[in-house]
């Protein structure tokens, strides 16, 4: 997927240059919104304490989920199971956080720095089922990327 690669490196050249992290976390979560159509919400949730996620950096709508309990949502799922999770229709799904009527479908991957999970990667969809394994892939390698900001 060539969208992905030119991504990937252009995520690579942020993290490289950094020189402020809340600064990277928002040109990536700007990158990947402006460059995948499929994209109307994308943010970063940080691990706070040892069962909570604070929101970071994000583009798109705000949102009243500023702060998630670890198993609450998918959000707090992926952090708890420490697992990337698609969930292609949110309607079918009955742990989710609704933040806007508009979200048809969402993918959360967490973000690890030595083996723990710091933060996640949440990424809102107003299309059903837009979500491949390859971008899936993608994702997870970018957020192992993140992790080096930490």
């Amino acid at each position: 997927m060539e969208l992905f690669e030119n991504i990937m490196r252009k995520a690579a050249g942020i993290i490289l240059s950094a020189t402020e992290r809340e600064e990277a976390l928002q040109e990536i979560c700007t990158l990947l919104r402006s460059r995948v159509d499929h994209y109307d919400w994308v943010g970063i949730y940080l691990v706070k304490g040892e069962r909570s996620l604070v929101l970071g950096p994000y583009d798109g709508a705000a949102t009243e989920h500023t702060e998630i309990a670890f198993g609450q949502g998918i959000c707090g799922q992926a952090a708890e199971r420490e697992q990337t999770y698609v969930v292609q229709d949110v309607n079918k799904e009955t742990n989710y956080l609704s933040c806007s009527v508009h979200v048809k479908s969402e993918i959360v991957v967490p973000v690890f720095k030595d083996g723990q999970v710091i933060g996640e990667l949440d990424i809102d969809s107003h299309q059903l089922a837009p979500f491949t394994d390859q971008e899936r892939e993608y994702l997870e390698k970018l957020c192992a990327m993140v992790g080096e900001l930490f």
